[in-house]
């Protein structure tokens, strides 16, 4: 989208030196036009015109919408989370970038990514804010502590593109940068391949599952028992027990781990423990990575199963009293 960010901006540009130059223009031939000529020059009364008004409100009032709607309509299209991308899991703190694909590959201040394909960098903070700015793609956004910040890009042309912290992070802010490596999609892949030997985030994730204990309460295989159900929960509307309705995205899961008496789902009790303090912000986004592959199998709609041969009740009547 770089070219219509440019359009954009030179358009701002043009309308600005466009006008800039016309009233400072009539400015100059006013001043001299109507100069004083003698100490004792009256100027005589204008009367207001009401149709030269309305033009002069009319005309800037049509080019501050153009703005605004030109501009609104690329920030829906640059901001609104793309469909079927690679996600890629970002961490930043005091002063580095950590990168990790969903294969599991890991970098440190260099990102690979292949041309044309969309990629979504999920990004989060240890310590203060943070900032990813690349230039040549027109992407910028901050990552704020205690919360997701997500934005996309697509490459349209390998190389290395410089990227950078664009929010003052500490003493070594400057070099808190990299670069984006964009690669023909057969050397990505031959990258991948060569980087292999570490584990998914959502692999990982699941290990993380399992050691805090959290199949105790939602089960080994997520599936529900005294906490609700995560297979098929991401992406979905959870009901909560005051009757509002949320979208259990990144941020619902990450506040439903570290806060989880803010949200409570309906039908659950507030038992579960806060988790704050005992897991990192990169473990974090590895145990949301698990519950979002989880999404692939969504749960059947619960029925009765029959019991087995051998618990079917017997035709006889039970000669025991009920309980």
């Amino acid at each position: 989208m770089s070219g219509d960010v440019d359009a954009l901006f030179l358009y701002l540009c043009g309308v600005t030196i466009f006008f800039a130059l016309l009233i400072g223009g009539i400015i100059v031939f006013f001043v001299l036009r109507y100069r004083r000529r003698n100490p004792f020059e009256i100027p005589r009364p204008i009367e207001g015109s009401q149709k030269l008004e309305t033009l002069w409100s009319m005309i800037p009032l049509l080019i501050a919408m153009s703005f605004f709607v030109w501009g609104a309509s690329l920030y829906y299209r640059q901001y609104r989370p793309a469909q079927n991308a690679l996600e890629v899991y970002v961490v930043g703190k005091q002063w580095m970038w950590k990168f990790q694909h969903a294969t599991g590959q890991r970098e440190i201040n260099e990102l690979h990514v292949p041309v044309g394909r969309k990629v979504k960098l999920i990004m989060a903070s240890e310590d203060v804010i943070h900032d990813v700015f690349v230039p040549a793609f027109r992407i910028k956004a901050d990552v704020v502590p205690g919360k997701y910040t997500t934005e996309w890009f697509e490459a349209t042309k390998p190389g290395r593109y410089h990227f950078f912290c664009a929010e003052y992070c500490g003493m070594n802010h400057s070099g808190m940068g990299g670069f984006v490596v964009v690669m023909e999609p057969t050397e990505y892949e031959n990258w991948l391949s060569g980087n292999t030997g570490q584990s998914s985030p959502a692999a990982a994730g699941r290990g993380l599952y399992e050691s805090l204990g959290c199949v105790s309460c939602h089960g080994a295989n997520a599936e529900g028992g005294r906490g609700p159900a995560l297979i098929g929960v991401f992406g979905s509307k959870v009901v909560l027990n005051n009757g509002q309705s949320v979208t259990a995205d990144e941020g619902y899961i990450r506040e439903s781990i570290l806060n989880p008496q803010v949200k409570i789902v309906t039908g659950f009790g507030p038992i579960m423990p806060s988790f704050q303090g005992q897991i990192s912000e990169e473990q974090l986004l590895q145990v949301v990575a698990y519950v979002k592959s989880l999404s692939t199998a969504k749960p059947e709609a619960a029925t009765a199963k029959p019991p087995p041969a051998s618990a079917q009740p017997s035709a006889k009547p039970a000669s025991s009293p009920k309980k």
